[in-house]
């Protein structure tokens, strides 16, 4: 049965709006008879987006149309653009007459006194839905952005066990696509906050990192971040950014990843079921009868 918590946040997916699919026309076979006919399917929805700081182009990243401030507001804190809500003046759309597809450019205006030197941004100008770290300019220029997290963030095991079924239970596109990828944040009951779906893996994470720093939430020290997903560099890269000390994913993490995690004190879970699941790094933030040393 659901809780009065989920009921309502539930309630809010469906009415948001966001048009996360498109209707196509196929020819479908079948195999048991070896006909074919013509009908409708759903397929997910992928736009190129471009992020402007300051009237300046910096990024275009393919993206599932809907939550694009959160978007580009994610981008600019994963580059390290901005750190602090006061830095960020506002956050929207191109307007009306200003561009061809105005829906498709979003600005940010930072404060007067935050140092931005956009021709070192180390992200490439064109950024595709599946990699968003093949543009870094250097490995090494990313470590030294953030400071490793330190975090009391702790989490019994029968909550993690129970995040995946969540996560499921609130992708309602990709039940209907198949394809899209999804981040959400739990907080330290366990319970979802902030789902967010997208073609690109990196997309859905910025969005829910954009999410709570647009919203008062930010930074992210007492939320778990869950990734549908494996987990790759990239991804722990964001969360670090976020300030966030636990994530996990339910495929696997790449050996990246596990190497970032425990060079910044992030506890890293791979292979997520309900039935059970592996810890890469500090696995003293999972509540448990076992010791580890």
């Amino acid at each position: 049965m659901e809780t009065k918590q989920e009921t309502i946040f539930y309630e809010i997916v469906k009415t948001s709006g966001i048009r996360f699919s498109e209707s196509v026309e196929i020819v479908r076979f079948y195999s048991s008879d070896g006909s074919a006919e013509w009908v409708k399917d759903v397929v997910s929805a992928e736009q190129p987006l471009e992020i402007r700081v300051r009237g300046q182009s910096v990024a275009i990243t393919m993206r599932t149309p809907g939550h694009d401030r959160e978007l580009a507001a994610g981008f600019a804190i994963s580059e390290g653009l901005i750190k602090e809500p006061s830095q960020l003046l506002e956050v929207d759309h191109c307007r009306r007459g200003e561009a061809e597809h105005p829906e498709n450019i979003v600005n940010l205006y930072l404060d007067a006194s935050t140092p931005c030197d956009l021709e070192k941004l180390s992200r490439h100008i064109f950024v595709s839905s599946s990699c968003g770290i093949c543009g870094k300019a250097s490995l090494e220029a990313i470590r030294n952005l953030w400071p490793p997290v330190q975090s009391g963030f702790c989490i019994e095991i029968a909550q993690v066990l129970s995040l995946p079924r969540q996560l499921w239970r609130a992708q309602e596109e990709f039940q209907r696509t198949g394809g899209l990828h999804a981040a959400a944040l739990f907080d330290l009951d366990g319970r979802i906050v902030c789902v967010r779906e997208d073609v690109g893996r990196h997309n859905a994470v910025d969005k829910v990192i954009g999410w709570s720093f647009l919203n008062g939430c930010f930074p992210l020290e007492d939320r778990l971040l869950l990734v549908s997903g494996r987990a790759s560099f990239e991804i722990m890269q964001k969360a670090l950014a976020g300030r966030v000390s636990f994530v996990a994913a339910v495929s696997a993490p790449s050996s990246l990843a596990v190497e970032f995690a425990k060079e910044n004190g992030q506890t890293l879970v791979g292979f997520l079921r309900s039935d059970g699941f592996n810890v890469y790094s500090a696995p003293e933030r999972i509540q448990t009868s076992s010791s580890f040393s």
